[in-house]
């Protein structure tokens, strides 16, 4: 159970933030369950209601009873439907602020029905923000996190490299290895509509095949339907570079970690050498991961340093590159911000970013790292391993 301290510490400080950036603000609902989570401790259908001059309230319509066995948050009401929530309010707001990036038409025109505001303000940034910087508590989750990521991806994981084996049997070895040690089970992405098992897992040229997934890697997946885990068809053979891109978490909590590996025998000395610059890369930037910093700034003294024949295929393969250097990290593995343009508020002290510089290579696949670091005034820690990646498996 999250300390109810830790609880109240969220919700004083989201409250700030709305007063610094909404000073004319009234009421937040909140509909997204990890964002419930985050406040309550518990992420069962419903809404929590934020007055402004009032203390919030936590209205479930199912499960009542699991809410108040796992929260420790004070004000846990039941409801069958939002007019229930609507009869405690004698008055409301004008406006109303709500997460439009995650509630669908269909639900807001329900509860417009019981709550006719006048106008809709968004509160996503602001819900964000507060979540962006991690408080001890949830550091030494993810902490836990990145102790199982890396001892898996670094110390497992060869071993379970078998001649003739498919992509789903390893990904399916792995995930195995991760839930033994303490991963919670799932991978939860805000990206809309993303659907991702574990991660990615690719042998050679499977780890640069498109994808609509939002990042620098690919696998052939399952089928068109199922789109990620791994190929039942493609076996790992004498020479093919491993590629291992999956999050872990704990208690809810995310890390994000991608080791590589050449099996039987080594990779061209050119693919050698393109993953050691990505190494170099990912440490020169987790160097500049100190409170103050502006991501969009990291993003563009990156790409400028480096040479034109090495961004051809950098952070993807073909016309398929993504346009950042890494991402926020926490409840969800994709938050923000993320190390691109256009992200220009400084970074802040125990941020957590993913940081994942990748290169696709023909014929052979994508080599590179990712690993997870929390910002401190001395730069990035890493808490998801330092093994540089491309271990040879004989």
């Amino acid at each position: 159970m999250i300390p109810l301290q830790e609880l109240q510490m969220r919700m004083t400080n989201f409250r700030r933030k709305m007063d610094v950036t909404a000073p004319d603000w009234q009421m937040v609902v909140v509909f997204k369950k990890i964002n419930i989570y985050y406040f309550t401790g518990t992420m069962q259908e419903g809404m929590l209601i934020i007055p402004r001059e009032e203390d919030a309230t936590y209205w479930v319509r199912r499960s009542y009873e699991r809410a108040l066995d796992e929260s420790p948050f004070q004000n846990i009401k039941p409801m069958n439907s939002f007019r229930d929530a609507a009869g405690s309010f004698k008055k409301l707001p004008e406006t109303v602020y709500l997460e439009t990036e995650v509630v669908p038409l269909a639900m807001y025109e329900r509860f417009h029905k019981c709550f006719p505001f006048e106008n809709v303000k968004s509160c996503d940034a602001q819900l964000s923000a507060v979540r962006s910087v991690k408080s001890p508590y949830e550091l030494s989750l993810m902490e836990r996190s990145g102790e199982i990521h890396r001892k898996v991806l670094e110390e497992e994981v060869p071993a379970l490299l078998k001649e003739g084996m498919s992509e789903l049997e390893l990904t399916v070895k792995i995930f195995e290895k991760l839930l033994e040690e303490g991963h919670h089970g799932v991978c939860r992405f805000g990206m809309f509509d993303t659907e991702m098992g574990v991660g990615q897992i690719g042998f050679g040229e499977s780890s640069i095949y498109p994808t609509y997934f939002n990042g620098p890697g690919g696998n052939y997946g399952m089928s068109p339907v199922v789109p990620f885990w791994g190929s039942r068809e493609r076996k790992l053979k004498k020479g093919d570079l491993v590629f291992v891109d999956m999050g872990c978490g704990f208690e809810g909590y995310h890390t994000d970690k991608t080791m590589t590996y050449m099996f039987g025998k080594s990779l061209p000395t050119e693919a050698i050498d393109t993953h050691k610059k990505c190494v170099d890369i990912q440490n020169e930037i987790a160097s500049m991961l100190k409170p103050g910093e502006i991501p969009a700034d990291i993003y563009n003294k990156i790409m400028n340093s480096l040479e034109p024949d090495f961004l051809d295929n950098f952070m993807g393969f073909g016309s398929r590159k993504v346009k950042f250097l890494g991402h926020g990290i926490g409840l969800l593995i994709d938050e923000l911000p993320v190390i691109a343009n256009g992200f220009t508020e400084p970074i802040q002290e125990n941020m957590v970013f993913a940081i994942e510089p990748k290169k696709g290579i023909k014929d052979i696949g994508m080599v590179g790292i990712e690993n997870t670091f929390v910002v401190t005034p001395v730069g990035g820690r890493n808490i998801t391993g330092n093994c540089s990646g491309l271990i040879l498996v004989d």
